[in-house]
This record gives structure tokens, sequence and C-alpha cells, in this order.
């Protein structure tokens, strides 16, 4: 695992609400490790965050070709924008309930940012910084900068790659390159898990020793 990139911000105030956040290419056992962790800490549906760019392309037709448009990617950051404001609602609504709540996030905004800078450097359309500069991802930015915020970007596994017909099949350590550029011009902490750190359990301990409030 290597070491986190660390930045030094003033904290949001966040009524005590934890984030974790997973991050990465496609097919890199995202989901299957957000669900083990939500099991792990017995996080409420409503603190757990599904992967919403499936939603998305389900519900306003988008479809695996047009991952570069920067409307798809315009619609998942306003809509993991909204999951992540309404999870945070709940919490501090349910505070002396919840107590120390933990968000877990399957994917975040991040990943649209990741995948217009992509498309860009073929149609240099400018759609990196029309997502950034967005008031959702303006809004949601500094929770990601936030102490209280864990991003854990895994790397790509060649031999897990599925071809599922809806996932992108991009290169997956260029896009894991990506992601490191991006995170970083974001000052946006991370920590990452590769090959070193294949098993479920492993996956879990590694973050939470990461988050390490946990």
């Amino acid at each position: 695992m290597s070491e986190p990139f660390v930045h030094k911000v003033g904290e949001p105030q966040i009524s005590g609400l934890r984030a974790i956040y997973i991050v990465g290419p496609s097919s890199t056992g995202k989901t299957t490790l957000c669900n083990a962790l939500a099991t792990c800490l017995g996080l409420p549906p409503s603190m757990h965050i599904t992967e919403v760019a499936r939603t998305v392309m389900k519900e306003q037709g988008f479809t695996r070709a047009d991952v570069h448009s920067l409307d798809m990617q315009h619609a998942i950051v306003k809509a993991q924008v909204s999951k992540d404001r309404e999870a945070r609602r709940k919490a501090a609504a349910e505070a002396t309930v919840l107590g120390q709540a933990v968000l877990l996030s399957d994917r975040s905004a991040v990943d649209a940012v990741v995948y217009a800078a992509l498309s860009e450097l073929k149609a240099k359309s400018g759609s990196t910084q029309t997502l950034i500069s967005s008031a959702d991802f303006q809004e949601i930015l500094p929770f990601y900068r936030s102490p209280r915020s864990t991003f854990v970007l895994l790397r790509p596994i060649k031999e897990w790659v599925i071809d599922d017909g809806v996932r992108s099949l991009e290169d997956g350590e260029h896009c894991h390159d990506m992601f490191v550029r991006i995170l970083k011009e974001l000052n946006i902490s991370y920590i990452e898990l590769g090959e070193d750190c294949r098993w479920l359990e492993e996956r879990i301990a590694a973050v939470r020793r990461g988050a390490s409030y946990m």
C-alpha cells in the first residue's frame, strides 16, 4: 500500500460524520469492498451510497458509449453530490442516535472528473475544468478534502477485468494514473490498494487502518 498523499486544509464543520470513498478504474473490486465494509461496520442503507453512475445511466438513457460525454459526467456529479448531501443531512438529524456516524460511498464525484480528463486528452474540450468549477462539485470538494474523509484508490488487477456491457473498458493503468493526478491536483489525500492487497479481509483491514478513527 502506498503512503498517503498528505494535504493541509481547514476542516469544514461536518457534525461528527466520517466518510470513506472507494474509487478507481472499472473492475477493481470497488463494489465488493464497499458491500463488505458496509456489513462489517453495520451501516444502515442511508449511510451507504451504492454506485450512482449505473443508476444515472439507466434512468437517463446513457450507455457505455457516452462515458466521455460531458452531459453524462455532469449528471453523475449532480447525482453523487445529491446522495452525499442527503446522507449528511440524515446523519446530522440523527446525530444523537448515530453518534460517530460513517458515510461509505461506492465511487465519488471525482470519478466523473477523471473520465472527463481522459476524454479531454483526445477532444481537448475543457470539460474537466467545467465539472470542477460546477456548483455541485465545489459544494462537495471541501468535504472530500477534510481530514474526516478517507479516499481509497484501488489499483487495476488485470485478471479481474470483466466486460458486462456497462463498465467502461478504458486502459486500467492509464485510468489509475489519471486518478492519481486528479486527486493530487484537487488536494485530496488518499490511500492505495493494489496487487499486494487482493484478499477482501486484507482490504477491509487496510481501509480501517487508513481511516484510523475506525
